[in-house]
């Protein structure tokens, strides 16, 4: 009985049960997340969302983060609210989390994990007011392990068939992880599962728009309405991930359920968790690396991109298939072009937010390169891994293999990196200072003594 047996595991897990490089990886991931949701707390997918459902908040309990009044977002949206009910305040921080898609990424099933999980618990976290920080990391594992779990055991069917599986599996690593802070009993939390489960939220047909972040946030809120339903006595089926038209066998054709859920406490997912250093497709970040490579490689030998006759590429082909988008119209889009990433790379040297905001993504320097950019997919080819070769006007050729991505498992971004990153976009939000102070404190998460205090940090 999976669900029964995941639902005992994550009530029986202790803090004493985390190996300290499973503790250090919640923190890092926590961080990241932060700095996403901060980053993205301004991007008009985040706002009109706001602006459209805040008619709707119930009583103001928790934080929507990065709206406070030294922030640029509050300053150019002075009427939208900087609280709301935890429900809400899960929705909105887990759609800024995601929008620049630059949140971590679970290689083995490319899920997303910590966007769903990290915004209902933090939300649900404040407006409980008694979390301290490590019951916070605790619940954190407890949701992602339950979430890449579930991933493992339906990928890659699932996913190929056209569900976003960050959504499809966070709303029940969501649901795992505020059921471990409202501290359910093992039915309560089986009934929480299947509450999750049976709200399926997810299409991958979507991405490009504003609804593939609505994805990360939705199954927030979705997971901490099951929490909360099941806290309260609400019931569902108690074989809801297993049974015959139950959440595995219905998302997927195939299944192994019992064979991953036998390794939790075992085997830790998170530990397996990688960091975007581009916000984009995680696939397209081989293409990028190689091309800001070229751009430094060219600075030095003075040579020009406007010099650039063709690009040729060899890529994975999952490359092709998720971000094969020839002439993006604007960011959302251009997440999702291999074209405009590699174009960014050798016009800009660099591929950050800003380089995906909508005027650049339509430049005529971006555009020009780009459209004499092509890319082939080779079977051959690791999904980290690229060869790129740039030919100029006047003959000369440039040519560079990543055999490992920056981000990668192999080629991890450091701490001084992820601090980098997360200073960069929320400066952005809310000034250096603010931006200081905010990640000096994402990374004590751990010590907090009230997550509630803690969050407004934020």
């Amino acid at each position: 009985m999976a669900t029964q047996r995941l639902a005992a595991w994550a009530v029986s897990l202790q803090y004493t049960d985390l190996p300290e490089p499973v503790t250090q990886a919640a923190v890092r991931s926590f961080y990241n997340w932060a700095g996403c949701a901060l980053g993205g707390s301004n991007h008009r997918t985040t706002t009109t969302a706001l602006e459209a459902l805040a008619p709707f908040f119930g009583p103001a309990t928790s934080s929507i983060l990065g709206r406070t009044s030294q922030s640029k977002a509050a300053d150019n949206n002075l009427n939208l609210p900087s609280r709301a009910d935890a429900s809400h305040a899960a929705l909105i921080n887990g759609i800024a989390s995601h929008v620049h898609d630059y949140d971590d990424t679970h290689l083995e099933t490319i899920i997303h994990p910590t966007g769903p999980v990290a915004s209902a618990l933090l939300a649900q976290a404040e407006a409980l007011g008694n979390v301290d920080g490590q019951q916070f990391i605790l619940a954190l594992v407890a949701g992602i392990e339950a979430e890449c779990k579930l991933g493992l055991a339906v990928w890659p069917k699932h996913y190929d068939v056209g569900w976003h599986i960050t959504s499809t599996t966070g709303s029940i690593g969501a649901a795992v992880a505020v059921g471990k802070i409202l501290h359910l009993s093992e039915e309560q939390m089986a009934h929480a599962i299947g509450i999750a489960a049976t709200q399926v939220t997810g299409l991958r047909e979507m991405f490009g728009s504003d609804t593939k972040s609505f994805h990360v946030g939705r199954s927030a809120q979705n997971g901490l309405m099951a929490a909360i339903l099941a806290s309260k006595g609400y019931t569902s089926s108690l074989q809801a991930l297993e049974a015959k038209r139950g959440w595995a066998n219905v998302v997927s054709e195939t299944q192994r359920l019992d064979g991953h859920i036998a390794t939790l406490g075992q085997v830790w997912e998170i530990g397996k968790n990688s960091f975007k250093p581009f916000p984009c497709g995680i696939v397209v970040h081989p293409v990028i690396d190689g091309c800001i490579q070229l751009h430094q490689e060219m600075k030095e030998k003075g040579f020009s991109s406007a010099g650039i006759k063709s690009v040729h590429c060899r890529v994975h082909p999952l490359v092709l298939e998720l971000t094969g988008k020839k002439t993006p119209q604007d960011g959302l889009q251009a997440k999702f072009s291999v074209y405009h990433g590699g174009a960014a790379g050798l016009v800009l040297g660099k591929a950050g937010p800003a380089q995906y905001d909508d005027k650049v993504v339509r430049c005529e320097d971006i555009t020009s390169v780009r459209d004499k950019i092509d890319a082939v997919a080779d079977n051959k080819l690791g999904a980290d891994e690229a060869e790129i070769v740039a030919e100029f006007s006047d003959g000369h050729k440039l040519t560079k293999h990543v055999t490992h991505a920056i981000g990668s498992l192999e080629v991890p971004m450091t701490d001084k990196q992820l601090q980098d990153k997360f200073i960069d976009q929320v400066t952005q939000v809310l000034g250096s200072q603010k931006a200081s102070e905010a990640s000096q404190s994402c990374w004590t998460i751990g010590n907090a003594a009230n997550a509630g205090d803690f969050v407004r940090t934020l």
